[in-house]
């Protein structure tokens, strides 16, 4: 016997489906646990670092190492601190990272300011121009620079060095800066101008407060750039004029490498970036940001 509904009459209700609130929670859990393996794989290296920084020489090299460190020591820094110079190379490095992120700032924001408030005559080349320059292979340039350098009576001198860093430095700076002056509304400069400052002062005292969280995300990455580089501190500077990262080079030897002192070394040399980055750590994530929000 089958049953009918009248007319008229609702008809029977489907039976309830799964909250719409828990699709939500899967793929907020999903990003969650994406976002965790990112940060072990980029964070396992550098834990791995410490944890041969730290450990007895003999267990750096031991075949089957252990995760979890076993045993602390302190002698792997003095050995780093023993085998050759190393406060010589530290001081070569920051003179020549400060002086290409000061020098770099100050011409990177003047060029950035030209490229994004003036039209002139070339300013479309200017522009691919040093997007050029950026795909250009630093390898394919080192003996070009090497000849140019040597010619100009700068090979073996810092600041050789520190033109050559600036030539790979400066178009990025400049092709960040510009973004970061693009988003600031014209209107803020010409109100300023209304009320009686020159343009120049309506730069300082409108554009620069808005450009400097910019500014500090891109020395920065300046800095970091110019304390990392190896191939042209390598080939450009001798033996007693070498930087932090060719001195590293030094626990490499024919008789092969001592991997705890190298990786001491390597803890000593990542402490620059570190308190850099924890000074500025404010600044850098507004400037990161600050392409987020339109005038």
């Amino acid at each position: 016997m089958t049953t009918t509904t009248a007319p008229g009459t609702s008809r029977p209700r489907k039976p309830a489906t799964a909250p719409a609130a828990s699709r939500p929670r899967r793929s907020k859990l999903g990003w969650n646990l994406l976002g965790l393996f990112v940060f072990v794989t980029a964070g396992f290296p550098v834990y791995w670092m410490l944890n041969t920084a730290f450990k007895p020489a003999k267990d750096a090299i031991d075949p089957d190492p252990s995760l979890l460190p076993t045993a602390l020591t302190l002698d792997n820094f003095s050995r780093a601190l023993d085998i050759a110079d190393f406060w010589g190379p530290v001081a070569r490095s920051l003179i020549v990272s400060l002086a290409v992120v000061l020098i770099g700032i100050v011409v990177g924001m003047l060029a950035a300011l030209a490229i994004s408030r003036f039209a002139f005559r070339g300013r479309k080349i200017v522009i691919v121009g040093i997007l050029a320059v950026q795909m250009v292979p630093l390898v394919a340039m080192i003996i070009p620079v090497f000849l140019l350098l040597n010619d100009l009576g700068q090979y073996d001198k810092l600041t050789g060095l520190i033109i050559t860093y600036l030539t790979f430095i400066l178009p990025f700076t400049v092709w960040t800066l510009r973004g970061f002056i693009v988003n600031i509304p014209r209107e803020l400069e010409e109100a300023a101008m209304v009320d009686g400052c020159s343009r120049t002062g309506a730069f300082v005292r409108v554009v620069f407060p808005l450009l400097a969280p910019g500014m500090v995300a891109t020395s920065v990455y300046g800095f970091i750039q110019a304390w990392n580089e190896y191939l042209y501190a390598l080939m450009l500077m001798s033996q007693k004029n070498q930087t932090a990262t060719v001195w590293l080079g030094n626990f490499t030897t024919k008789h092969g490498t001592e991997y705890a002192p190298m990786m001491a070394g390597s803890t000593m040399m990542a402490v620059p970036i570190v308190v850099l980055f924890l000074i500025v750590q404010r600044k850098m994530a507004a400037g990161l940001t600050a392409g987020a929000v339109k005038g």
